[in-house]
């Protein structure tokens, strides 16, 4: 049997602009339309943000819902979407903003930022502990997994620590994102330096932000990982050319994964790896 790699596609995240690059998705319809193309291309996995008409970062929960909607009305993508917070802050919105579109829609992956950093030198992204116990318990109440998204170690080991007290629960599901300043740096080393601290029974992805794409993207591979790639990790296809689309993204990993001798996971293929329900479409 062949492995089976799981694609996420990160549409859109919260900061990059159209001025940075056109092709970033900022509404539900083409937010929407985007995800279709990554799933069409191989990606079993989308991870959303919103914007609000001043393409700034918004937790609505009625753009949630009508983008969650207009993708499975085309496709049984595992949907996955952020707990990061709104334009009234940084990690910010308030705890029940925030936590509002996973006890409301109940979508099957939420990311979990596992502690506060100094995010890109310019600002604080705040992920204080009482609201992470907070989340915890709501993501298990929306039958939510929680996404560990770790960008330096002691994002790691706090889970740990979430884990001890019931915030979090076996088997944990990992999302690496290493480059962003004030992480770690998108190095092999430090990849696998935190996949030998990882809990027994972990399954785990891993993206290199901008420049680091490559080099982590084909070291997850090696190691037995899953991939995520996406405009909102990078605005450039390769060194000095804009991307053109995430379909684009998605294809190239595709191509790689299939040419080591994987095989490209489907979505109920990726329900089945994280051990989520399987979605009936």
């Amino acid at each position: 049997m062949r492995v089976k790699t799981i694609i996420c596609a990160a549409l859109t995240g919260n900061w990059g602009t159209k001025a940075h690059n056109p092709a970033i998705p900022m509404t539900p319809r083409d937010i929407a339309a985007s995800a279709y193309e990554c799933y069409k291309a191989g990606a079993a996995v989308v991870h959303l943000h919103m914007r609000d008409a001043q393409m700034r970062p918004t937790m609505d929960v009625e753009l949630y819902r009508e983008t969650m909607g207009l993708i499975r009305e085309r496709c049984d993508l595992v949907i996955n979407i952020t707990s990061s917070g709104d334009h009234t802050g940084d990690g910010i919105g308030g705890d029940e903003i925030r936590m509002a579109p996973f006890l409301e829609l109940k979508p099957e992956l939420g990311s979990f930022d596992c502690g506060t950093m100094n995010w890109m030198h310019a600002s604080i992204f705040t992920n204080h502990p009482a609201f992470l116990e907070k989340l915890g318990g709501a993501m298990q109440r929306s039958g939510t997994k929680p996404e560990l998204e770790i960008f330096d170690a002691g994002m790691l080991y706090s889970t740990f620590h979430y884990l001890k007290i019931g915030a979090i629960r076996a088997p944990l599901h990992y999302q690496f994102v290493l480059g962003a300043a004030g992480g770690m740096d998108a190095t092999v080393e430090n990849l696998v330096f935190l996949l030998n601290k990882l809990p027994a029974g972990s399954t785990w992805s891993a993206v290199g932000l901008n420049k680091g794409q490559m080099p982590i993207m084909l070291a997850a591979l090696a190691l037995g990982g899953h991939v995520r790639v996406g405009l909102e990790d990078s605005l450039h296809f390769e060194k000095g050319v804009l991307a053109k689309s995430n379909e684009q993204f998605v294809e190239r990993a595709h191509r790689i994964i299939v040419d080591i001798g994987n095989r490209v996971a489907t979505p109920n293929d990726a329900r089945e790896i994280l051990g989520l329900k399987k979605r009936q479409t």
